[in-house]
Parts: structure tokens; sequence; C-alpha cells
């Protein structure tokens, strides 16, 4: 069974819920044949790479709150990364264009190293105080972290053109597949879940997606 998860490195509620999902996945009977695939979105697509400020400079201009309100609601997304075990700085983060992590990603999963790619890039931005962002090698370090060689790292991230296709066909397939947000979860191409839910949530779907994919193959044998 395959589950693509369409996420975003800026997106705290990603980094969340990819940690409630693989806690469901660790307790699924089935985990060992499930295999889960990283698919690009970017909630900020064509921002500019040098344009970067502050996560709550951004958040008080793109949804209208005041500075207390955006820093309450770090406070909360801290309190949900922590029930998770996750670490989450509040102050200080910056916001910017993940265009290149994508990239990054993508050239990842051909070396078989994309989950280990993108928790790492979740954790440098959320819980790190060096800024990913429009640092050309911060980023060769986090790709040589999650075991990527630093050369090719450094050729995709001179290229503008190295893998911008695939990121862009991620997300045309996110937009088919009625994806306005992330984190967005499709199991087996039958089920589809929106959010950082919890992860009973996330239990039952992989749950209800292996028996209809049972009861498929069993059919197909009759």
């Amino acid at each position: 069974m395959r589950v693509e998860i369409w996420s975003d490195i800026a997106c705290p509620w990603c980094y969340v819920g990819k940690a409630r999902f693989e806690r469901a996945l660790a307790d699924f009977p089935h985990r060992d044949r499930v295999e889960v695939v990283h698919r690009s979105f970017e909630l900020d697509p064509g921002r500019a790479k040098d344009d970067v400020q502050p996560v709550l400079t951004m958040l008080t201009k793109k949804y209208g709150m005041s500075e207390a309100q955006a820093q309450a609601g770090e406070e909360n997304l801290a309190a949900q990364a922590a029930a998770e075990g996750l670490a989450y700085r509040t102050r200080g983060r910056d916001h910017g264009s993940t265009f290149d992590m994508h990239r990054l990603l993508h050239l990842a999963e051909e070396h078989g190293r994309q989950g280990e790619l993108l928790q790492i890039l979740y954790t440098a931005n959320f819980a790190e105080e060096r800024s990913v962002y429009a640092d050309d090698e911060r980023l060769v370090e986090l790709a040589v972290a999650a075991g990527l060689d630093a050369a090719d790292a450094r050729r995709v991230l001179a290229d503008p053109d190295a893998y911008a296709d695939a990121v862009r066909a991620d997300e045309r397939e996110a937009a088919q597949l009625g994806a306005t947000g992330v984190p967005f979860f499709v199991l087996d191409r039958r089920y589809g879940v929106s959010g950082a839910q919890p992860a009973e949530v996330f239990a039952q779907a992989l749950a209800q997606a292996w028996d209809e994919q049972e009861k498929t193959q069993a059919g197909a044998h009759t």
C-alpha cells in the first residue's frame, strides 16, 4: 500500500502531522508493506528566494492578526509539537521560499533518503536557530546530514531548473486531487486525510485502506 503525503517545510502542522502519522504507522500491523512517498506543496509559491522575513511578521500580514495573536498561535503549536516529542522555537524563526528544499527532496528520493532529509529540514526550520532560507550552504549541510553527496546538492541548488518540473508536477497533482492546504495524506489513491489529525484517525484510515485493498485483490482472484 502506498501513502502519499503532500506537505511544505514551512508548514508547522505538516511537522506535527508527520509525527502523528508515523506514530499510527508504527502500530499498524502491515507497516512493512506500506510505502510512504512525500510530495511537494508550497504554501507560498512564487516567493522570491531572497524574500525572507520573520514568521510573526508574515503571520500578521497574511492573516491580518495582531502580533500577540500570532505569538499565541505559535505557543499553541509549540504545545502540539511537544506532545509529539518535537522541539519548536516560538520566537526568532524565519519564513521564506521552500522551492529549493523541495527540489532537494526530489534528489533525495532518487537516493532513498527523502524521509531522512524531510525530517532534518523540519527540525532545522522549527527547532534550530540558524535559518534554512536563502542560504545554499546551510541546505548543503542538511543534505549531507541526510546522507546525500555535497556536490550533488550544490549542483541542484546551482541549477534552478533541476527537479523544478517534478515539484510543479506534485503541486498540479495536489490541485487535481482537491488539496487546498497541507498536510494532505492520500492512502492508496482511495482515501484522503486532510490536516494534522490525531494518530487514531490515521490508524483508522490505514486500516480502512488496507481492508479495501484486500477486498479488491480478493475480488480480482475470484
